[in-house]
């Protein structure tokens, strides 16, 4: 099955979740986090982006971001494929570390972002 199209375009807030695969730890330790943060603190400049807000579980994380010029797919490529190969490397593993494509819904309603940036 084709996945759906995304919006995409320059300005757009999106509030962005990240899963590992079989709900397995994508972040095993402080070091995981650290580089996933310290890849985001490259790349938000790099690309234009806006991170308003970030939390990082053990199995998934949630992002709120603002797309820049490139739109939001250059950053989460850059970010997800760099930290899988760093992950993969570090724990000795192969194979996909995250489930599916990353979900990246639109906000557009000010109660939604409200409950999201408490979430968050």
């Amino acid at each position: 099955m084709a996945h759906q199209s995304r919006i995409d375009a320059p300005g757009v807030l999106h509030h962005v979740i990240i899963r590992g695969i079989e709900r397995k730890k994508i972040f095993r330790d402080e070091t995981d986090q650290h580089d996933i943060i310290d890849r985001l603190a490259r790349l938000v400049p790099e690309t234009e982006t806006r991170c308003y807000a970030w939390v990082l579980m053990t199995n998934h994380a949630h992002f709120l971001f603002r797309s820049g010029p490139a739109g939001l797919s250059t950053l989460m490529r850059r970010l997800l494929t760099g930290y899988a190969v760093s992950f993969n490397r570090r724990h000795k593993r192969h194979g996909q570390l995250f489930q599916n494509r990353y979900k990246s819904i639109i906000c557009q309603e000010d109660a939604y972002l409200k409950e999201l940036v408490r979430y968050i």
